[in-house]
């Protein structure tokens, strides 16, 4: 019965790892649903300053503001790129990690220097294991990331583009549109680009207290924070969506071994039973005889 043995080892290990899959699956589905609620909570407050931008902005107003400044030539480009801390999260981190560095072949191929600043212990350990030299590294940020996570990420990018010692600021995060569909992707978030809102277009009379001028000042910062946090949590959520469908299907498969190893196992006990029975049956014919 050593194959008997073998197959019930199995099936204990079996059962053993779904148990920890499904209370990971559980577990970020919890996650998921209150991430999502911060992504809720997120995009009101952009799309609101997105569309005062998009009606105080005007071209003349633009060259007052270093963070609306439109380079000559861009030579220097700073790539924010967001991951993750842990795995387990089937294909995301690679899905991001693809897509950082199909920017940065483009952007080098353009001829542009590209400093990288990596947030997560995947993204930095795969550019360590490619030899890139990173800027900045990040895995202090938590997969319950801050308005003030946000700031330190971006604080010093928007000093040095004011002074123009960086020419633009790319961010690649995975865009949260569902539990099932996180896509990266890769925005600019310097130079500021006043959004295209509903009705940015239409005349309007504005009687504005303070002024334009005073109103950016104080917006555009606002406005390339927000874009930041946003992409933070978004993340967020789309790896614990990611994490969950992963642990789900791991769950599954586990099932549909486990039924195969009892179907196998119960098959071998069935034959040695019939075996046994038919030694004893045998031994019995030949005292008989």
């Amino acid at each position: 019965m050593a194959k008997g043995r073998e197959l019930k080892g199995r099936i204990k290990s079996v059962e053993n790892t779904r148990k920890i899959t499904r209370t990971m699956e559980m577990v970020a589905t919890s996650k998921m649903k209150r991430a999502a609620d911060r992504v809720s909570s997120a995009r009101p407050y952009a799309l609101a300053l997105g569309e005062v931008l998009s009606h105080v902005y005007t071209p003349e107003l633009a060259e007052r503001f270093p963070l609306l400044r439109r380079p000559a030539q861009t030579k220097r480009v700073a790539l924010v790129v967001l991951t993750a801390n842990r795995g387990l999260c089937g294909g995301f981190n690679t899905n991001l990690l693809r897509e950082a560095r199909a920017r940065l072949a483009e952007l080098e191929k353009q001829g542009v220097t590209v400093e990288l600043h990596v947030v997560g212990k995947k993204g930095i350990g795969f550019f360590k294991y490619l030899g890139r030299t990173l800027a900045e590294q990040r895995a202090d940020i938590s997969d319950k990331p801050t308005a003030a996570d946000a700031a330190s990420l971006i604080e010093s990018l928007m000093t040095r583009f004011a002074t123009g010692d960086i020419d633009a600021v790319h961010l690649t995060y995975a865009k949260y549109k569902s539990a099932l569909s996180t896509p990266p992707a890769t925005e600019q978030l310097l130079p500021v680009v006043a959004p295209q809102t509903a009705g940015a277009g239409a005349a309007r009379d504005f009687i504005l207290a303070p002024s334009a001028d005073e109103l950016l000042e104080a917006l555009l910062p606002l406005y390339v924070r927000n874009a930041v946090y946003r992409a933070l949590v978004e993340t967020a959520a789309g790896e614990q969506g990611a994490r969950r469908t992963a642990m789900k299907s791991a769950t599954d498969n586990a099932t549909e071994i486990l039924q195969l190893l009892k179907r196998t196992y119960n098959s071998a006990r069935q034959a040695q039973i019939t075996q046994e029975i038919a030694e004893i049956v045998g031994g019995a014919s030949a005292l008989q005889g």
